[in-house]
């Protein structure tokens, strides 16, 4: 049904042949983890565009599938897009994959949608592993609702930008790095987040050096030296835990308001929506049993 709809949205031009795109998730180090879908739709393509074809190379060889390739990246995908447009026009199949996981996450991929979608091209997607979802499962940390970070900007003012974006974040942080950068994150991600944020370090994930750490971002920054960063790193950092609102800041706020002259229900009230305090509880303490300004017996219970 789903497929349907899409092809009713994005119709393709009067007597076109509608071409597929497919967007492949690939196994993030162990080739077992590779689905028979996967292996079909492979095998079922005429152009396969790989981030690295030499990686993908080995990808197909396991597979037993031999089909030809161009590299799809960051730096020639404005040509590889006029590619994929003449290809989808004439009706063939493009199957998209990554070194490992699913396109489109920390490489690129949207805008071959966006060329699918205007050339009125089927596009489908064959799931697969992902270190993202993989290391929150066995972090331990709320997997309810988390941010996927991708990896730190290089570059100093964007780097920042984005630390100062996640302080005060209470959701789960997911981040990806590299060995040579791994050391300069925690350093970062410590200045910003406080040397007692604990964090998950997933080192070479379904791989033979599969590695699992957990500790604190100042104990990371001790613990991962130079001799211990190989491999392929996602980290996994708790979110801020949620400021429990002040009882007693809120009822010293409402005596001050009280004093000025606002009626007690009304004191209650905008502390109330400004803190996050309960009306209940602050007029049980400011009310009922008042530390410092006079009460009335004839106050209602707001």
């Amino acid at each position: 049904m789903a497929r349907i709809a899409d092809r009713i949205e994005n119709p393709p031009g009067d007597g076109a042949v509608s071409g597929r795109l497919v967007f492949c998730g690939t196994p993030i180090g162990n080739l077992g983890d590779v689905s028979e879908r996967l292996g079909a739709t492979l095998s079922d393509a005429d152009m396969i565009f790989a981030e690295d074809t030499r990686r993908t190379a080995k990808l197909l060889s396991v597979l037993g599938v031999s089909k030809p390739m161009q590299s799809f990246f960051a730096g020639n995908q404005n040509l590889r897009l006029g590619q994929l447009r003449e290809r989808l026009e004439r009706g063939e199949t493009v199957a998209v994959v990554t070194d490992a996981g699913m396109p489109t996450v920390s490489d690129p991929g949207a805008e071959a949608v966006a060329v699918a979608r205007q050339t009125g091209a089927e596009i489908d997607v064959i799931p697969g592993p992902s270190a993202v979802t993989a290391s929150l499962a066995i972090s331990g940390f709320n997997g309810d609702r988390f941010v996927f970070e991708g990896f730190l900007p290089r570059k100093q003012s964007e780097r920042r930008r984005r630390l100062d974006g996640m302080v005060g974040e209470e959701r789960t942080i997911i981040v990806f790095a590299t060995p040579h950068r791994l050391l300069d994150d925690f350093s970062d991600l410590t200045g910003a987040l406080g040397s007692g944020r604990a964090v998950c370090v997933a080192r070479e994930l379904t791989k033979l050096h599969q590695q699992l750490w957990w500790g604190t971002l100042s104990e990371a920054e001790d613990y991962w030296s130079d001799d211990r960063v190989r491999g392929e790193f996602t980290l996994i950092i708790e979110g801020e835990p949620p400021i429990e609102p002040s009882v007693q800041m809120a009822q010293t706020e409402v005596e001050r308001l009280i004093g000025e002259g606002e009626s007690p229900s009304s004191a209650i009230r905008q502390v109330a929506k400004a803190t996050g305090v309960s009306r209940r509880q602050l007029y049980e303490t400011v009310i009922r049993h008042p530390t410092g300004h006079d009460s009335r017996s004839t106050h209602r219970d707001p």
